[in-house]
Parts: C-alpha cells; sequence; structure tokens
C-alpha cells in the first residue's frame, strides 16, 4: 500500500511537470493581475486587464490540444481544468460586481449553475457515468466569455470607422458595459438550458444503466433452456 502511495505521489509530480498541466496552472496564477489591473477610473488598465483575460482564455483551448496532441492527458490535468475555470470566472465575476460592473444577482444566478452543474457530474462519476459537454453549455462558455471581456472593457469607445458621426444629438460610440450585461444575461439563460439537459441526460443514464442491471438479473435467473442431446 504504501509503495503504490509512492508511486501515485511520483505521478503526479511527474504529471505537474508537463507542458498542458503547467499552461493549466498559469491560468490559475493569471487571475491576480486581471483582478490587480481593473481600474473604474482608468480605460488603459481595463484593457490591460481585458488582455491578460483572453490569454487566459486561450490557455484554457491550448492546455487541452496539447495534451491530446502529446499523449499527455492525465488525472491531475482533468482535475486542474475545470477547477482553473471555476476560479477564472468566480474571481473576474465576484470582482466586477465589487466594482459594480455587473447586478450582483446575475452572478449569483451563473455561479449557482456553474456549481450545481459541478455537483451533478461528481454524482454522476461516482455512479460510473460520464456527462459530457453540450453544445449548450459550449455555448453558454463562450457567451459567458464575451460577456466577461465586454465588462472588464467597461468603457465606452467609439465605433472603428464612424468616428465624428453624430446620431440623435451624440456621438456613436459602444458602450462595452452594456453589451457586456446583456451578453451575460444570454450566456445565463444558455447555462440553465444546459443545466436543464444535463439534468435530463443524467436521469436517462441511470434509467437506463438500471433497466440493464435488471435484464441482467433476469436473464441470470432464467439461463436459457438447454438444446438437443447431441446424436
Amino acid at each position: 500500500m504504501a509503495r503504490k502511495r509512492r508511486r501515485r505521489v511520483v505521478d503526479l509530480a511527474r504529471e505537474s511537470r508537463t507542458l498542458p498541466n503547467l499552461i493549466t496552472m498559469s491560468r490559475i496564477l493569471l487571475i491576480f493581475p486581471i483582478v490587480l489591473l481593473l481600474d473604474n477610473y482608468s480605460p488603459r488598465r481595463s484593457f490591460a486587464a481585458t488582455m491578460v483575460y483572453l490569454l487566459a482564455s486561450i490557455t484554457d483551448w491550448l492546455d487541452g490540444w496539447l495534451a491530446r496532441r502529446r499523449k499527455q492527458v492525465s488525472m491531475l490535468g482533468k482535475f486542474l481544468d475545470p477547477l482553473a475555470d471555476k476560479l477564472m470566472v468566480s474571481s473576474v465575476l465576484v470582482y466586477l460586481v465589487a466594482l459594480d460592473r455587473v447586478p450582483a444577482w446575475l452572478v449569483v444566478a451563473i455561479l449557482c449553475r456553474e456549481f450545481t452543474i459541478t455537483g451533478l457530474r461528481t454524482i454522476a462519476l461516482t455512479e460510473g457515468l460520464v456527462l459530457s459537454a453540450s453544445q449548450e453549455g459550449k455555448q453558454k462558455t463562450a457567451l459567458q466569455m464575451i460577456g466577461t471581456m465586454f465588462l472588464l472593457i467597461h468603457f465606452r469607445y467609439p465605433v472603428w470607422g464612424l468616428e465624428g458621426i453624430v446620431w440623435g444629438g451624440r456621438p456613436v460610440v459602444v458602450d462595452f458595459h452594456e453589451v457586456g450585461v446583456v451578453t451575460l444575461y444570454l450566456a445565463l439563460a444558455m447555462a440553465w438550458i444546459s443545466a436543464l439537459g444535463y439534468f435530463v441526460a443524467f436521469v436517462q443514464a441511470v434509467q437506463r444503466r438500471a433497466k440493464a442491471a435488471v435484464a441482467a438479473a433476469a436473464a441470470a435467473a432464467d439461463p436459457p433452456a438447454p438444446g438437443p442431446p447431441h446424436v
């Protein structure tokens, strides 16, 4: 037992040094410069925070791609990748609430969904079931990333090519704060639609396994009749 435990520790240490897992861990570290750069009075600092957030979002795709390409998919990576995603989303959104850039209830609704599905997937794994990411879940992730990025930019900027043009007595600008909030509303709707899909998939998987177990038990209790004797 002790030898097996030491071997597992050595395996984890080896896995922690692979490039995909190093990139995943770097994504967790990028949370700190993002929140430190955010400033309600400095468009430059907010834009810098957005660029760091964009870099972190790229690493979310890069680590999985490298793990598959280099055949370095590991148990540590399967644990760290969703953990890094949850930490990134939770930390940035909570900090945006503190800066009054996003309604608190919206962030609570988003985080409740995230932790609910994480718990459901944990229960499914303990039952030997795997809940694959749905198309709605991927759309939710994309909308959430874009909405958060707009909220990080926050300020109003003129539309490229339309500088100096006035509409309704006002210059034509993009209010990144308003666009970000609307995009997060869409992400929230898609989040709970996908959550319903996960619950349905979980119930169906449990029912299929129960039916298979009943069929197997019936077959074991009622073996097939023997065939005619050989002459």
